[in-house]
């Protein structure tokens, strides 16, 4: 059976997932656990809202997920200063310390995925990738040209 393109991608990517959830399961994350916390040392104190925006889950997801990690002591709650009923998201210290523990298994993965691949192939991918990222994006989003 011939593969395609898209089924290609779709697998590797699942294969990925795999092979990094076998390393954070050595320190005790999961995989979701890990995305939220990532999400945090990146956007420092945003709302629960637009976490589950980026992560692409329904908000009572990320609020079970916020729960979990807030009784781990790995995220905390803050009050919006701006809006009394909100709240703001925040990695605590011990949070960020798992994060720097887990690039080192982000970049095993990854070494581990481009074992044979050469510069000039992977950087092929990439930009092939970007360009249909690009694609998929300006179409989704009704950019002009999506036609």
């Amino acid at each position: 059976m011939t593969e395609n393109f898209a089924s290609l991608v779709v697998q590797t990517a699942r294969l990925l997932r795999r092979c990094f959830d076998e390393r954070a399961r050595r320190i005790g994350m999961t995989r979701p656990q890990w995305q939220v916390l990532s999400v945090l040392a990146k956007h420092e104190g945003i709302h629960q809202s637009g976490l589950a925006e980026i992560l692409e889950v329904e908000p009572m997801t990320v609020a079970r997920m916020i729960d979990r990690l807030q009784e781990a002591d790995l995220v905390e709650r803050r009050p919006d200063p701006a809006d009394r009923r909100a709240w703001r998201l925040h990695a605590t210290a011990r949070g960020l310390g798992l994060v720097d523990q887990l690039k080192p298994l982000g970049e095993e993965t990854l070494s581990l995925a481009l074992d044979g691949v050469s510069e000039a192939d992977h950087a092929a991918a990439l930009r092939a990738l970007e360009q249909i990222r690009a694609n998929l994006l300006r179409r989704h989003t009704g950019a002009p040209g999506s036609d």
